[in-house]
C-alpha cells in the first residue's frame, strides 16, 4: 500500500489512534497524548490512552530561548533538532501505552513557536519549529503539523487554535462556557451553542512574566512561583499595576493574539531593570495581579457585554491553575462580575487540564485528514473556514 493509499484508509476509519504533541510558551517541555478519536465536529469523541510530559534534553531550552532572538541559522538548526525531540516524545507516549508506533495512525505536532507576528506588530505571520519531516522519518508515521499558517493565509491571526476543539467538546444548547487557559500566555474561549458566535482570544500575559521574575529573584534558571508561595510574600505595587493595565494590547478588541514577542523575557527584564532590586518580591506579586486583572478586564470589556446566555462560571486550565495566589486574586476579581472559577479537571471529559492541548492537536489532525475545516473565523478573524495543517507522508 502506498502512503497516499494509507492516508486515504486512515481517513475512512471509524476511530483513529493519534499522538498529539504540544510545546508551549512556558518552554517547560513537551506534552504527548496518545488518544483514540472518532467522529468529527460536534460529534467528536475522545478517549485518552496515555499521557506524558517530557522535559527538554539538556541545553535544548537554552537553544530555544537563543533562537527567539537569534538568526536564521539558529532557527534552521533548532527546527531539525526539535524534530528529533518531538519524535522521541511520540515514541515515549506509545511506549507508556504499551503499544508500538506501528499502532499509531497519525502524529499531530503543533511544534514550538519561535515567532508570531500579530496585526499590532506588522504583517501577520508565524513560525513554528520541530520539523515534521524529521518526525515522520524517525517514527514511520504520517504527521500533521504547522496548523496556524493556513488560517493566517485566510486573513486570520492563526490563533487561538484550541477554540474549535473547545466548541466540539463543550458546546451545549442554552449554555455559554468561559474556558480560561493560563499557560505562558493567557487565553479565553467563549463557547456558545452556535460555532459562528464562538469568541476566543489571548487575554494577555500568563505565566511567562511571573516565571522570568522568579528566576531573577532566586537566581535559579529553573525557578517558578510554585503554588504561588513566593508571590504570596509580596505586596502589589498599585502604581506600577496601573501602568501595566494601560498597555495597548489590553485595549485592543478581539480577535487578537500575542506571545513572548510582546509579553516575554525582554518585557520582564525592562521591569526588573527599572525596579528596586530589594523589592523584587513586590514586582513578582504585582505581575501575578497583572495577569489576574487583565483576564477579568478582558471579560468585562470584550466578553460579557451583550453575551447570552450569560455564563455563571469560568473553567480554568493551564499551569496557572496551580498558582494559588494567582487563583485567589483571579477569583476575587471574577466575583465582581458574579463569576465563579472552577478547574477544568472537574468537567469529567476523561483527560486532565495538563493533557488538554496535546489532546487538542490530535483532534485538529483528526479533522485535517477528513478534509474538514477546523478554524473558527469568529475567533481568529479569518475570512472563511479552512482545513488546517500540513501532512507529511
Amino acid at each position: 500500500m502506498s502512503r497516499i493509499d494509507e492516508l486515504a484508509a486512515i481517513a475512512r476509519k471509524e476511530t483513529r489512534t493519534i499522538v498529539g504533541l504540544m510545546s508551549g510558551t512556558s518552554l517547560d517541555g513537551i506534552d504527548a497524548a496518545l488518544v483514540e478519536v472518532s467522529g468529527s465536529g460536534a460529534a467528536t469523541r475522545v478517549a485518552l490512552v496515555a499521557f506524558e510530559t517530557l522535559p527538554f534534553p539538556p541545553g535544548v531550552r537554552d537553544r530555544i530561548e537563543e533562537a527567539l532572538d537569534g538568526g536564521v541559522r539558529d532557527a534552521c538548526e533548532l527546527n531539525f533538532e526539535l524534530g528529533e525531540v518531538f519524535a522521541d516524545a511520540a515514541r515515549a507516549v506509545a511506549d507508556r501505552a504499551g503499544v508500538g508506533l506501528e499502532a499509531v495512525d497519525l502524529v499531530a505536532s503543533h511544534g514550538q513557536t519561535i515567532f508570531h507576528v500579530d496585526r499590532t506588530m506588522g504583517r501577520p505571520s508565524t513560525l513554528q519549529v520541530g520539523e515534521p519531516a524529521v518526525i515522520a522519518e524517525r517514527t514511520g508515521r504520517i504527521v500533521v503539523a504547522d496548523f496556524r499558517t493556513r488560517d493566517i493565509a485566510a486573513g486570520g491571526g492563526g490563533a487561538p487554535l484550541v477554540a474549535y476543539v473547545d466548541h466540539c467538546l463543550l458546546a451545549r444548547p442554552g449554555r455559554t462556557v468561559l474556558l480560561q487557559n493560563i499557560g505562558g500566555i493567557a487565553n479565553v474561549t467563549v463557547v456558545t451553542p452556535e460555532p459562528e458566535r464562538v469568541l476566543a482570544f489571548d487575554t494577555g500575559p500568563g505565566n511567562v512574566l511571573i516565571d522570568e521574575v522568579c528566576r531573577e529573584l532566586t537566581g535559579d534558571e529553573g525557578a517558578f512561583d510554585q503554588g504561588g508561595a513566593l508571590s504570596a510574600l509580596g505586596e502589589p505595587d498599585e502604581a506600577l499595576l496601573a501602568e501595566l493595565m494601560a498597555h495597548e494590547y489590553l485595549r485592543l478588541a478581539p480577535p487578537k493574539t500575542t506571545g513572548r514577542e510582546l509579553f516575554g523575557a525582554e518585557f520582564a527584564q525592562r521591569l526588573v531593570d527599572g525596579y528596586d532590586r530589594d523589592r523584587l518580591i513586590d514586582l513578582l506579586t504585582t505581575l501575578v495581579h497583572f495577569t489576574a486583572r487583565s483576564i477579568a478586564r478582558a471579560y468585562r470589556e470584550h466578553v460579557l457585554p451583550g453575551l447570552t446566555p450569560r455564563p455563571a462560571e469560568v473553567v480554568v486550565s493551564g499551569g496557572g491553575v496551580h498558582n494559588l495566589t494567582l487563583m485567589r486574586v483571579l477569583t476575587e476579581d471574577l466575583a465582581r462580575d458574579d463569576l465563579v472559577a472552577r478547574s477544568f479537571d472537574d468537567l469529567g471529559l476523561g483527560f486532565s487540564a495538563k493533557a488538554k492541548e496535546a489532546v487538542a492537536f490530535a483532534i485538529l489532525a483528526n479533522e485535517t485528514v477528513q478534509g474538514r475545516p477546523s478554524n473558527l473565523p469568529a475567533a481568529t478573524g479569518a475570512r472563511r473556514p479552512v482545513v488546517q495543517g500540513k501532512i507529511v507522508i
